[in-house]
């Protein structure tokens, strides 16, 4: 049985590298282009994950929901740590809060922008998350769960996930908002307002991730 997979494996090397691929006839026109058209938008990327394929993108943020439950689950008969480790010189604090705020900044850039130039929700709720970090690991983890609590920033989060689904659901539908003006700040119909979401969810998800690996693991 082993020289049978050793014969497949050589004779679907040889296939690889001997037989061509039939080359695809293409139409005349641009595929970017007429991708671009359909949305409304410039960025073709975005148009693709928040249009052509919102059906996949819609599991892709349930996955994530799923996974921060998951944390939340596989850490809750753990014992919280009884050692929390975070930054205490001065100079790693100026500079992770430096950092955080140059990456909070550059996260509402992609969730406003990011159906105009390179960026989106996802990038945005990982900048985001990325700030929150730096947050975390220079301050004390009671302040950082207050204003967890605070904000309500699991309803905030939860919130975002089901008017996701909803406005993608009314998408697939057929419904559309008008696109607007190509280039403008208020263009591609519904695209913007689901990275904006999108970027909400992730950010907050990262946040209750962080909170709960320093709760029980004490640091990130």
């Amino acid at each position: 049985m082993k020289w049978i997979y050793i014969a497949a494996g050589i004779a679907l090397f040889v296939k690889m590298l001997a037989l061509p691929n039939p080359a695809p006839e293409l139409p005349d026109f641009s595929i970017v282009e007429s991708i671009v058209k359909d949305g409304g938008i410039p960025n073709a990327v975005t148009v693709i994950i928040l249009r052509n394929r919102l059906y996949d993108t819609i599991f892709e943020v349930v996955v994530f929901t799923i996974a921060i439950m998951g944390a939340y689950f596989l850490l809750a008969n753990e014992r919280p740590s009884c050692a929390i480790y975070h930054f205490t010189d001065q100079p790693s604090i100026m500079l992770a809060r430096l950092g955080a705020t140059i990456a909070a900044l550059v996260s509402i850039e992609l969730a406003i922008r990011g159906h105009l130039t390179p960026g989106g929700g996802f990038a945005a709720g990982v900048a985001g998350g990325t700030a929150i970090g730096l947050v975390a690991i220079t301050s004390s983890p009671e302040w950082m769960q207050a204003i967890y609590q605070r904000w309500h920033a699991a309803k905030w989060e939860k919130v975002s996930v089901l008017v996701f689904i909803v406005l993608a659901v009314i998408t697939l539908s057929g419904f559309e908002l008008p696109h607007g003006e190509m280039g403008r700040l208020l263009s591609g119909g519904i695209i913007p307002l689901l990275n904006i979401l999108v970027a909400i969810k992730v950010a907050l998800g990262s946040w209750a991730v962080i909170l709960v690996f320093i709760r029980y693991r004490g640091l990130l």
